[in-house]
């Protein structure tokens, strides 16, 4: 009865061996077909910002606080987390004696979608909302004191969004109704973080009246710019909500949210497709684009490439062999003994990329084939460690 009991216990192990190959080929199947295939892009970013912009107070400009948490709900859903958000806002609405909906602030008739929320991280708030305080926000020249979560902390691969609401007039935007902000204002900071490599691309957007004129002074390479008017033209509100008894949203910013909503992270849809949308007699102005300082086709920016924050994230085989210097390490300082880890992983980078695809495929393969021999040989030893038992 033994050698029945033997063969048994091989026949399992052969078919759960099966059953465990045929499961795991199944799950690569499964997400292979399912694998979601970022669109491609001729951006060079590694990360995405924002700096959203409501540079109005008081209760009946509630309507440029909507379309600064409009913006920000949006971009937050397209993937750029809070902590890469810079939201400036120039009063608290939602907290305002007469909100009819205390705690909260919608931007469409009927209140159905509350903006504010319990995830709303508001870094300026307030009489913070000043000329001075963008301008530092953006040169990134601000106090020690100031906390990381209030300072841009950008690179030269960083693609930057930056949203400006508020009223304005021919080449300035008024903030808090006691200081302005100017078209020089803005170019001269661009330039600054231009010198000081804080930006790859700029995406700027202005929703106020005469908007184009903000941008017109603009001279810093890599920026596109869009605004709601044009010059000696008013932008309008949307709609006003009889509860609230004010105006809720502006009517550029909500036709812009209102596309925004039908993209996801992975749209193929550029930055032309974006501006193709715009309806004049829907926004009731004439937006621009100014893009002849982009150095891209605005046809070839997907509208991820600022308002979303898909992390692109290429794997690479590990390397065994290190190129080290032939220093002796008794030679260095030391400070020097050991090398630093960015130019480890410098090293380690460039070591990677000199592997032909050849050697990386026959590394593949004889990792899969090892995996693979150690799977069954584990099978085996586990039967014959059983059937020795059933035997004694």
């Amino acid at each position: 009865m033994r050698l029945p009991i033997h063969l048994l216990l091989l026949v399992s192990g052969w078919i759960w061996g099966c059953a465990a190959n045929s499961q795991e080929d199944a799950v690569r199947e499964f997400f292979a077909e399912n694998e979601t295939v970022a669109p491609p892009t001729t951006s060079t970013h590694t990360n995405n910002w924002a700096v959203l912009v409501c540079a109005s107070r008081y209760w009946f400009n509630y309507r440029h606080m909507a379309n600064a948490l409009g913006m920000y709900r949006t971009v937050k859903h397209l993937g750029i987390p809070d902590s890469n958000i810079i939201l400036m806002l120039g009063d608290d609405a939602a907290c305002n004696s007469r909100n009819k909906f205390p705690g909260s602030v919608y931007a469409e008739k009927g209140c159905k979608l509350d903006l504010y929320g319990d995830n709303v991280e508001v870094d300026y708030r307030g009489y913070e909302v000043t000329v001075e305080n963008f301008i530092r926000v953006l040169t990134g020249r601000v106090d020690p004191s100031v906390p990381r979560s209030k300072r841009l902390l950008t690179d030269d691969r960083s693609n930057i969004f930056i949203y400006m609401t508020g009223h304005g007039g021919n080449e300035f935007l008024k903030f808090q109704d006691t200081e302005e902000i100017s078209a020089f204002d803005i170019a001269d900071a661009f330039a600054q973080m231009h010198e000081k490599r804080r930006y790859n691309e700029i995406f700027f957007m202005i929703d106020t009246c005469q908007a184009n004129t903000m941008y017109s002074k603009f001279y810093s390479p890599n920026i596109l710019a869009t605004g709601s008017s044009l010059l000696d033209e008013n932008s309008y509100s949307h709609e006003n909500d009889p509860d609230l008894g004010i105006a809720v949203i502006d009517s550029y910013t909500h036709y812009v949210l209102k596309y925004l909503e039908g993209i996801n992270k992975t749209s193929p849809l550029t930055m032309q497709d974006f501006f193709d949308h715009y309806d004049v007699e829907k926004i009731r102005s004439h937006p621009g684009v100014r893009s002849d300082l982009f150095n891209r086709p605005v046809d070839g920016a997907l509208i991820t490439d600022f308002f979303g924050g898909v992390a692109q994230v290429e794997v690479m085989q590990n390397v065994a062999d290190m190129v080290v210097d032939s220093t002796p390490v008794d030679d260095l300082p030391n400070h020097q003994t050991s090398p630093p880890l960015a130019e480890a992983a410098t090293i380690n980078s460039i070591a990677s990329r000199n592997m032909s695809s050849e050697q990386q495929a026959d590394s593949s393969s004889w990792e899969s084939t090892y995996r693979k021999c150690r799977s069954w040989l584990g099978i085996a030893l586990v039967g014959s460690l059983v059937g020795w038992v059933g035997t004694r």
